[in-house]
């Protein structure tokens, strides 16, 4: 037996014992009971493994002929109302399929997202939706081995190696920071996510962008880096933004989440919004029109890239008629981003 890897489904746990040299029920007590293992023998049994690509499964035989009715959705951050939109339109195209979404978290951790898809791969789940942690999708290999489908939501694969449906992320932070600059702002200071995540860079260029486009200088953009995506991470960027002896006169979010985390800390210092600071978000949740000042936000349609995701996975998964893989074509979908005016950015509300 060769050590390329196998077709999905072709690797048992016969062949791991067969090539490692010992017995069936040492193999199953190196992933049941490892303990009872020495450490020699558990280590050449993992390389094994690791060298075949062979995934447990107590379900492997329905699995493998294609009858798996689960999608997983992986997401940053489940808690954002973003993500949760964008899980509703997943599940809402898996229903009309007849299947179900499993939701997980990722926490916008790499390890946590890699640990994720080796249980994915364990369970040969039908497909996977998510949102990676980083650009280069580098723990994709659990399930690539696999050969388990997968579509990227809420961010653009720069490959042709898989469908994806993202939002025009640069056209977003320039129409955001275009608005704040007609408004009267001269400077303006970007609260950024974290800089691994694409969302963050891609708002970040927009940002820039539109300052080039007014003919200044990238130094009027001042960046202030939040570690993650929630409303904590925004009081304090609103904590350090007092903190300025020369303080610019807008703000502008990665997020809602971030922007309704620095509207609390200004509020809570006497700084007046709009009138003394012009805030404008991300994302357009349902709370960024319920804040106590309602928030400017950069809307994206997150029910529309669940669903859209969902439904490219379904066809390409789809085992119907003989079809499904071998008919899909992958395709690249980007929605255009819609700027959402509210009182936190309405020029007539400075003083």
């Amino acid at each position: 037996m060769s050590g390329n890897n196998p077709k999905r489904g072709a690797i048992g746990i016969k062949d791991v014992a067969e090539q490692a040299g010992v017995s069936l029920g040492t193999v199953s007590n190196v992933l049941n009971r490892p303990d009872s293992v020495s450490e020699r023998t558990r280590l050449r049994v993992l390389a094994v493994i690791e060298r075949l690509g062979y995934v447990r499964s107590e379900s492997a035989r329905q699995l493998r002929a294609g009858h798996s009715r689960i999608i997983a959705l992986l997401v940053l951050d489940i808690a954002n109302p973003f993500f949760v939109e964008m899980a509703r339109g997943a599940q809402r195209a898996a229903r009309a399929a007849g299947l179900a979404v499993m939701v997980c978290n990722s926490a916008e951790n790499p390890e946590e997202e890699a640990d994720y898809f080796v249980m994915f791969a364990e369970q040969q789940v039908r497909g996977v939706l998510v949102t990676p942690t980083d650009s280069t999708a580098s723990n994709l290999h659990a399930i690539r081995r696999r050969g388990i489908p997968f579509v990227f939501a809420d961010r653009e694969l720069p490959s042709t190696q898989a469908c994806s449906v993202s939002v025009d992320d640069i056209a977003g932070g320039r129409m955001a920071v275009r608005h704040l600059l007609a408004a009267g702002h001269p400077r303006v200071v970007y609260v950024s996510g974290p800089p691994h995540l694409t969302q963050s860079r891609d708002r970040h260029a927009g940002a820039l962008a539109a300052l080039t486009e007014a003919g200044l200088p990238p130094g009027r953009l001042t960046v202030l880096e939040a570690g993650r995506f929630d409303v904590a991470a925004g009081r304090d960027a609103g904590a350090r933004l007092l903190g300025m002896t020369d303080r610019p006169t807008a703000v502008f979010c990665a997020n809602d989440l971030l922007a309704l985390g620095v509207l609390q800390a200004l509020y809570a210092a006497g700084v007046r919004v709009p009138e003394e600071v012009a805030l404008v978000g991300y994302d357009d949740i349902d709370f960024a029109a319920a804040a106590a000042v309602p928030l400017s936000s950069v809307r994206q349609p997150a029910y529309r890239i669940g669903r859209t995701a969902a439904e490219l996975l379904i066809e390409e998964t789809d085992d119907g008629a003989g079809e499904g893989a071998a008919a899909h074509v992958h395709q690249k979908i980007v929605f255009q981003p819609e700027l959402v005016v509210r009182a936190s950015s309405l020029p007539g509300h400075r003083g």
